[in-house]
């Protein structure tokens, strides 16, 4: 250690009570991080490029500072769903520093673990007074049936109005519109549990109409429309 001579030439002072770091909650316990083997959480992390195209949802499931579990989920980008498939491949078995300084080959997935790596260190975790945590699978519950992304895509303009094109329900096939021309509802089609199906034999057509579902006053419109072509 190489020191100036201005501190060379200061004399010592003891350094008085030394607590070490302030504990954080992690799975239901108090505790005081020193290193990474000291951190375990599940938590999630959002990212995104620097010409904001897409974005990236991780979610890792850390225990005693190695990644057991990682779900990444990305949007808006057609490239960064290859990026997702080797994040995925890269992350588990990594400790959490490793990851946070593995080039995850998208801009919107290292930033998102930027972030993730945040949550962990300050122990503002989804699992942080849930003892013992979650098991590792957990973040598939986020999925829902099928495993498929919660994804919300909406288009509008100002001469035209809205178009639902897909929603938490699924993919929408037609909306409804009332006498004065506003959406009152929509018929969706529950993409993940109708591929689910037709993989298990069922017919797409049959898959298709077991899978499809209303919301709103849609039984009770006057019209409806196609919200990709009218």
């Amino acid at each position: 250690m190489n020191y100036s001579h201005e501190v060379e030439s200061m004399c010592t002072l003891k350094q008085g009570p030394n607590h070490g770091p302030a504990p954080i909650p992690e799975e239901g316990r108090w505790v005081k991080s020193t290193q990474i083997t000291d951190i375990s959480g599940l938590s999630h992390g959002i990212g995104w490029c620097a010409p904001q195209q897409g974005a990236c949802k991780l979610t890792l499931n850390v225990k005693n500072g190695i990644i057991e579990e990682a779900l990444v989920e990305t949007l808006g980008c057609s490239g960064m769903t290859h990026s997702a498939a080797m994040a995925g491949e890269i992350l588990p078995g990594k400790t959490l520093l490793e990851a946070l300084n593995t080039d995850l080959v998208c801009d919107a997935i290292n930033v998102a673990m930027r972030e993730i790596f945040k949550q962990l260190a300050y122990g503002r975790t989804q699992t942080a007074f849930s003892e013992d945590g979650l098991p590792v699978g957990a973040s598939l519950e986020d999925l829902g049936k099928g495993l498929r992304s919660q994804v919300g895509t909406i288009f509008s303009t100002k001469v035209k109005g809205v178009r639902y094109l897909e929603l938490a329900e699924g993919y929408i096939t037609s909306v409804a519109v009332d006498n004065d021309g506003e959406a009152i509802g929509y018929k969706f089609v529950k993409l993940g549990k109708m591929m689910e199906d037709i993989r298990h034999g069922v017919s797409p057509a049959e898959a298709m109409e077991k899978n499809t579902g209303t919301y709103g006053r849609y039984a009770d419109a006057p019209k409806y429309i196609d919200p990709r072509e009218e």
